[in-house]
């Protein structure tokens, strides 16, 4: 290990030294959470492993709500995948595992999901955070989706609902102007709670887990499950 990496290490350990948080993600505990945001939230990332409110809420949700873990072979597709989960996936998940991206150099394979190369009900499970708000046609994103997933599969495809009503402009292209209008600099929208609507057009059946129907609000104090957390957006096929 590189001596700046064992130096921050051992910084965190000290700065962090206690028991007050602990993330689900790694196992491990803090005496709190970093700092993390544009606009900075208290209490959101995880000083060990990285993960945010959504990460801690969706591993949560993995293990008590889903079978992925029962070690029977799944062809899982993780977008835009989070450093904190890649490693613990594909060790539990082996070859069946795989990660992709448009820009990312780490990731398996490069994807655009408008256009995905992949032939019909090619994934049992499809996961997707925080990527389709960055996308322009993502319509077109999700009846891929939709097309490559298996009939008795499902896909976990989470967006931030900021808004009242879903706004986009694809004139707006300038990253100040993004920034200012949908809240981050790549962003092409802020999603609305019509982003349901978005989902079911497209033939999806929805079900949506808060962190009240995983955990105590003891416990979510502790692992840093807040607002920010979201929920899980678990997406069937119509029969």
């Amino acid at each position: 290990m590189p001596l700046k990496d064992k130096y921050l290490q051992t910084y965190r350990a000290i700065q962090y030294y206690g028991n007050e948080r602990f993330c689900p993600v790694c196992g491990k505990s803090s005496s709190r959470f970093c700092q993390y945001g544009v606009e900075k939230r208290e209490d959101a990332r995880c000083v060990h492993c990285g993960a945010l409110e959504r990460h801690r809420l969706l591993w949560l949700y993995l293990q008590k709500r889903t079978d992925l873990f029962d070690g029977k072979p799944r062809k899982v597709l993780h977008i835009a995948p989070e450093p904190c989960f890649v490693s613990r996936l594909r060790q539990s998940l082996g070859s069946n595992y795989l990660t992709a991206d448009l820009f990312n150099p780490h990731a398996m394979v490069k994807m655009d999901i408008t256009n995905i190369e992949f032939p019909d009900q090619s994934f049992d499970v499809i996961y997707c955070c925080h990527v389709l708000q960055h996308v322009q046609d993502d319509r077109k994103a999700i009846r891929e989706f939709y097309r490559i997933l298996k009939t008795d599969g499902y896909a976990i495809l989470q967006e931030p609902v900021t808004t009242q009503k879903t706004i986009e402009d694809a004139s707006v292209i300038a990253p100040e102007d993004r920034l200012r209008i949908f809240g981050q600099h790549d962003r092409t929208r802020r999603y609305g709670p019509d982003y349901v609507e978005r989902l079911q057009e497209t033939g999806f059946i929805l079900k949506f887990t808060g962190v009240n129907h995983l955990v105590t609000k003891d416990e979510a104090v502790r692992m840093g499950l807040t607002v920010a957390s979201g929920e899980i957006c678990y997406c069937t096929k119509t029969k």
